[in-house]
């Protein structure tokens, strides 16, 4: 599912690989920036924040700091240990970061397509409100 555009607008930081390499644009690409902005929208740091140089990238940030520690990464605002629903909350943001990662990956072909991210989120937002319930979510 590729498509050649005669301009193409992309934003640094956001951008997948590919187009960055080859020009290629798909919506493997928009992918990427859709797991780019999860984990700019949970840690509450910009992809072109100043800690970002080189070879250390927000991606390569989560993903260093991911196995260690989700409070690391997190935005501060987000999770408190104090809050009583903390592990089911810790444990959700566990798995939208492990989302963000498989929208990431390197390789266009083996990246996660939107029907499954969906899904995914679909079964995160269900797996919290089995723990936590819904009056959690402010509709």
């Amino acid at each position: 599912q590729s498509m050649t555009q005669t301009q193409t607008l992309a934003t640094i930081g956001y951008m997948a690989p590919e187009y960055g390499r080859e020009g290629r644009v798909s919506t493997n690409g928009d992918v990427y920036s859709f797991g780019i902005m999860l984990m700019e929208t949970f840690t509450g740091k910009k992809p072109t924040n100043e800690i970002f140089n080189g070879e250390m990238t927000l991606k390569h940030w989560v993903n260093d700091w991911l196995p260690i520690s989700t409070m690391e990464v997190v935005g501060a605002n987000l999770l408190s240990q104090e809050d009583i629903h903390f592990v089911a909350k810790e444990q959700c943001v566990s798995c939208v970061f492990n989302l963000a990662m498989e929208c990431t990956v390197e390789s266009p072909e083996q990246r996660i397509n939107a029907r499954e991210i969906v899904a995914k989120l679909l079964k995160i937002r269900d797996s919290l409100l089995r723990n936590v319930g819904d009056r959690f979510l402010n509709y």
